[in-house]
């Protein structure tokens, strides 16, 4: 089931293979360079992919050597990557990012922002060192709004420099997770306090880039119950149970499985378009398995997301077809080095 057709939107994937979002922090000036045109080209057998975290303004850029898509110059460069994905045969979304307080004025030369201001415990990649995260600036209602047209400014960037559609990132305790979080969420205006407040920045930064590109190039990550970067989020099942009747009907969300199953089964029942679940859930040690993305098949998943399957393993869907041994990576070429990006090869027989 996992290599059979499905079709997501207005694409045909050849597989239901996801290759899921993983930083690389290989740009420069906020470009993505000539050899992550080869990265993702070498990984176009996926059935859909989707691209590292980038970010959709200045404010928004997490870390240091992380993609932005928010000029001309960032567009033309991701134009490079997309045209070889597709020349592979491929599919490509970018994911959006907004790091929100997970960020440094070293990095972006703007303070952080984000819904309160209250820092995460967590602590920062700067080009100087790893730092503490500073305290961030409590974004004002017009703040607020900025931010989520950030969001629909990035889409329409994307289709132009491109890409098939966009998937905002709403997991792992950046700036839309913060919304939804009941720690890092203390406002008392229409965007936070009740469930239905602190949804509210998801819904409308959906819906901004609903409007640029339309619904059916749009997708979610979501990480329900993750506790990555200080998040803590109250009554879960309730929490995403409004949120998934709040968004629009979109390509697909994409699920971490940060929560149970009964909890993720729930969402899965409630969501009317396509379900990608990453059986992952939070980063661990082990690449998840073929086995593990049959098992969320066979309970109603549509897609499967594989992240560290793919770092080493360009041919991840062959491998899966032929039962063939999958290739770990090693940590310390996950960011930045040149070894360990482009020269994992295809399987030798």
């Amino acid at each position: 089931m996992l290599l059979s057709s499905y079709r997501l939107g207005n694409l045909t994937l050849p597989n239901r293979l996801v290759m899921a979002p993983m930083t690389r922090a290989r740009a420069v000036d906020g470009k993505p360079i000539a050899t992550t045109a080869t990265y993702y080209a070498q990984r176009a057998t996926a059935g859909l992919i989707v691209t590292e975290g980038v970010h959709p303004n200045e404010p928004g850029q997490a870390g240091p050597f992380m993609p932005g898509i928010h000029n001309a110059e960032q567009v033309a460069a991701w134009r490079v990557v997309t045209d070889a994905v597709h020349a592979n045969g491929g599919r490509i979304f970018a994911q959006l990012m907004h790091g929100g307080r997970i960020g440094h004025v070293e990095v972006a030369g703007h303070h952080p922002v984000a819904p309160s201001a209250i820092a995460s415990t967590s602590e920062v990649f700067t080009p100087t060192g790893i730092k503490p995260a500073p305290v961030p600036v409590a974004l004002t209602a017009s703040g607020v709004r900025d931010q989520v047209r950030a969001f629909g400014d990035a889409a329409r960037l994307a289709v132009e420099a491109g890409f098939d559609g966009v998937e905002l990132h709403g997991a792992n305790g950046y700036l839309i997770q913060q919304f939804l979080s009941s720690n890092a969420n203390q406002r008392d205006d229409e965007y936070g306090g009740s469930v239905a407040g602190r949804i509210r920045f998801a819904v409308e930064a959906v819906e901004a880039a609903v409007d640029a590109i339309g619904a059916d190039r749009v997708g979610i990550r979501l990480s329900p119950g993750g506790q990555v970067q200080d998040i803590v989020e109250d009554d879960v099942p309730a929490l995403y149970s409004a949120l998934l009747r709040a968004l629009p009907d979109i390509a697909y969300i994409h699920v971490l499985a940060t929560a149970d199953d009964d909890v993720l089964m729930g969402l899965r029942k409630a969501w009317p378009t396509a379900f990608i679940l990453n059986p992952g859930g939070q980063i661990g040690p082990h690449e998840s398995t073929r086995e593990q993305g049959e098992r969320w098949l066979a309970n109603g998943a549509d897609l499967i997301s594989y992240g560290r399957a793919y770092l080493g393993n360009p041919d991840l869907v062959e491998r899966f077809r032929l039962g063939l041994p999958l290739v770990s990576t090693d940590r310390e070429t996950w960011f930045q080095t040149e070894a360990g990006y482009v020269d994992h090869p295809s399987y030798q027989h």
